[in-house]
């Protein structure tokens, strides 16, 4: 995927106002529109003056697109980096991914998961104002326990000079136990102010995790790697297995081998049901870096008929 340089494509600087991109937008538009231009290519230069100004003229575009494109020129190889739109705070107009799907492949993966509209709710008099939305990274251990976790959004705003500033603000947040990846947290009256009469939106948190060491989260599933020693695989027996809530035990089956899945359940994240804990097992030999452990592994290649390339 290539990357797309809107400022270039306008031509305009990237600190220019609201104003100044309008007006370029509208000189550009005059010049390449296929009814009226002789230019080359004129479709292809259309449709990209068209994707360059719909994210621009946005100040949540144009604050998203800062972010990410800062260093990079337009060609040039490029792919979002993880969790980078998180922590921005948005309202409900966007793009459906069909309606992102007219513009270039960079486009869509940036706006394309933005949301399909507004999600305001109608009505002639004192309607809702917009609810606002935003994707925020937790720790996997929250969804065991539960938290109150403080959350810091950046919602951007036009200034008074018509460029795009950074608001920021920070809210307290319940986690409930038993959170999943990709729920959504609503908090009532935290989205667009209201007008007049009309109550505020609500504020609604997509909950995604950060990345953990050990576990990964599949819904309220977690799969978790686990050590074995060899003789803990071979005879079988009771190993600990640390979790977020506190320590179980896990009874492993006389034989067990690398690659092999345990399934625990009920011990995922807790819900209604709860989650299973699939422990994916992988032995572990001791090296043989002491006399002792070397005479160890020569008797075993003595005395156990054991060819593990031999075919049955």
């Amino acid at each position: 995927m290539h990357f797309q340089d809107y400022y270039k494509i306008l031509d305009v600087p990237r600190d220019a106002t609201a104003d100044e991109i309008k007006k370029s937008f509208r000189k550009l538009a005059r010049k390449y529109h296929p009814d009226v231009s002789k230019e080359k290519n004129t479709e292809d230069r259309m449709k990209e003056i068209n994707e360059a100004y719909a994210v621009l003229s946005d100040p949540e575009k144009r604050a998203a697109y800062d972010r990410i494109g800062q260093g990079y020129q337009g060609g040039q190889d490029f792919q979002p980096p993880p969790g980078w739109d998180a922590g921005f705070e948005f309202t409900g107009h966007g793009f459906s991914p069909s309606e992102a799907a007219e513009f270039s492949d960079f486009f869509s993966e940036l706006f394309g998961r933005m949301g399909p509209g507004s999600t305001s709710h109608g009505g002639r008099f004192h309607a809702r104002s917009e609810d606002h939305r935003a994707k925020v990274h937790l720790d996997l251990e929250d969804a065991f326990t539960g938290a109150v976790r403080q959350i810091t959004l950046r919602a951007p705003r036009l200034d008074a000079h018509g460029r795009v500033s950074l608001q920021t603000r920070t809210l307290n947040v319940t986690i409930p136990k038993g959170i999943r990846e990709g729920q959504v947290i609503r908090l009532a009256g935290q989205g667009e102010p209201g007008h007049g009469a009309a109550p505020p939106g609500d504020l609604l948190l997509e909950v995604h995790f950060h990345p953990h060491a050990r576990m990964k989260a599949e819904g309220r599933d977690i799969h978790l790697d686990l050590p074995l020693t060899p003789w803990e695989a071979a005879l079988g027996g009771i190993v600990p297995v640390v979790m977020p809530a506190g320590e179980i035990k896990v009874r492993i089956p006389e034989g067990a081998q690398s690659g092999e899945q345990l399934k625990v359940h009920g011990k995922g994240i807790p819900g209604n049901p709860p989650g299973d804990l699939l422990l994916h097992l992988q032995v572990v030999l001791p090296r043989a870096d002491t006399p002792q452990a070397r005479a160890i592994y020569e008797q075993m290649a003595r005395e156990l008929a054991f060819n593990p390339r031999q075919r049955s």
